[in-house]
């Protein structure tokens, strides 16, 4: 072979190297990347050519696939009692994507998932027409339902926990909006939907029982005593503590006030509790000291962002306090914030004498024939306060609902504990202020609910809004569901 042939042989053999090169890049490296391109329509095509999988409370599904009139897209996502379920379900949507459980288990509600691979092949034999997997809640429904009533037009959150097992019973959020009124890709109807939604200034696409922080007030205070049982400051709930009234903050020459002419002074831990003094915990947070309660915090899971599987924002204890500052954390004041769900943990340790469980909501995965994928499986967190501790605080939040700020969350025949909380806001509190509750009922068997309200804004005048009158109904209808629902 002469030279310029072969020369010209070596250029078109680099060439088909070249080619091979790219194709198998492009098949191999590339591959996924391509396929998941937000720009690849046929992968979108292929999505919602099929029935989604539904998510399901109490064995029926609260989501469905309806046929639409788009030439490319032959399915969208409907949604049952949209507005009430927003808050566990998220939204999956043509033209915005996916949030929460949606976007989580996207994979086995579409039927992509991996562990679907069999079902995929077999409905290829048998010429079914594919349809996504089920994602199973942990939800109660009736639950689910006297939260989003109770909250009704205001605006608030509710979490409610199964304490011995972590499961989530209830989590809702207002105001809330309805996933279905954005679920299509027209630009007539859900473009516009869409658009409100995001410019509303009430937010009603936050989750605010997970992605909303509030400085819990005096629901805090179980965590100070929880701190200072812990830690050998107080041993007996019903000695006299050393509390003066006045009690003047370390390093300043402010009081420490109270809400009204309330029995504070030396009081037990018990009527502390009873009556919310706030110079009582205060001065016990300061004596525990800001590290130790900051690990008493981080014990209950602060500082630290929760996944249930639907991540919720870290609920904050500062790290770097002076002695004033630790007072003022310490009765859920100053930097001190946490969301709905951390409080529900909380007080579900306690409920379940000390242990904390690892909060979910997904109880287990579903293939299209209805075979359990995947089941989860109660999961102990810590045991921030041990069951001596742990019996010793029911009592003292169950005083308070017998006798104390608790009063609207009694509940015929059955034991209650709880603990109210009217958190400052705006600067200098020149706003209305959150109305919290934290609660659980008990019965022979243990605690079967644990449950967290706040409520963040309301038609009431500022003189009317407290936990007690507010959030403490609300937890008492959330509880009442869960117990007549187990009779």
């Amino acid at each position: 072979m002469n030279k310029p042939l072969r020369r010209i042989a070596i250029f078109c053999g680099l060439l088909v190297l070249a080619l091979l090169v790219r194709t198998n890049w492009l098949q191999y490296v590339e591959a996924d990347e391509l396929n998941t391109h937000e720009k690849n329509r046929r992968v979108l095509i292929e999505r919602y050519a099929k029935e989604r999988g539904n998510i399901v409370v109490d064995g029926k599904p609260i989501t469905g696939s309806a046929k639409t009139k788009d030439t490319d897209f032959k399915y969208k996502r409907t949604y049952l009692d949209g507005p009430m379920w927003a808050p566990v379900t998220g939204f999956a949507s043509q033209a915005f994507g996916a949030t929460q459980i949606e976007s989580i288990e996207d994979g086995i509600l579409t039927g992509n998932d991996d562990q679907l691979f069999f079902d995929r092949t077999m409905a290829m034999f048998t010429g079914d027409e594919e349809k996504g997997g089920n994602v199973v809640t942990t939800l109660n429904g009736a639950a689910q339902k006297a939260a989003f009533e109770g909250l009704g037009k205001k605006k608030g959150a509710v979490a409610a926990i199964e304490p011995g097992t972590g499961k989530i019973l209830a989590l809702a959020s207002t105001p809330s909006y309805d996933p279905s009124t954005f679920a299509g890709n027209s630009l007539d109807s859900d473009t516009p939907a869409w658009n409100k939604l995001k410019d509303d200034p009430d937010k009603p696409m936050l989750n605010r029982a997970l992605r909303e922080t509030y400085p819990p007030g005096s629901t805090f205070k179980v965590v100070t005593a929880a701190a200072g049982l812990e830690h050998g400051i107080v041993d007996d709930i019903d000695a006299k503590t050393d509390s003066p009234l006045p009690w003047i903050m370390p390093g300043t020459k402010t009081p420490l006030v109270n809400e009204g002419n309330i029995p504070c002074e030396d009081a037990t831990l018990r009527n502390a509790l009873r009556v919310s003094c706030n110079s009582v915990f205060g001065k016990l947070g300061y004596n525990v000291g800001a590290d130790k309660m900051l690990e008493t915090a981080k014990k209950f899971g602060f500082n630290e962002e929760q996944f249930v599987p639907v991540r919720a924002n870290a609920s904050v204890f500062p790290e770097e306090l002076n002695d004033s500052q630790t007072a003022l954390s310490s009765i859920g004041q100053f930097d001190t914030r946490t969301t709905p769900l951390q409080m529900a943990m909380v007080v579900s340790a306690i409920a379940n004498d000390g242990k904390l469980m690892k909060p979910y909501m997904i109880d287990q995965l579903e293939a299209p024939n209805l075979d359990v994928i995947k089941k989860t499986e109660p999961e102990e967190m810590g045991q921030p306060v041990s069951q001596e501790h742990a019996q010793m605080l029911q009592e003292m939040m169950e005083t308070v609902v017998d006798e104390g700020t608790g009063r609207n969350a009694q509940i015929p025949d059955v034991k209650v504990g709880g603990k109210t909380g009217t958190a400052q806001h705006g600067e200098n509190n020149s706003k209305n202020p959150y109305a919290w509750f934290i609660s659980y009922a008990k019965g022979e068997n243990g605690s079967p609910v644990a449950v967290a309200v706040v409520v963040e804004d309301s038609d009431a005048t500022r003189d009317d809004i407290s936990g007690g009158g507010l959030a403490a109904p609300i937890a008492k209808d959330v509880m009442k569901a869960v117990i007549d629902s187990k009779k």
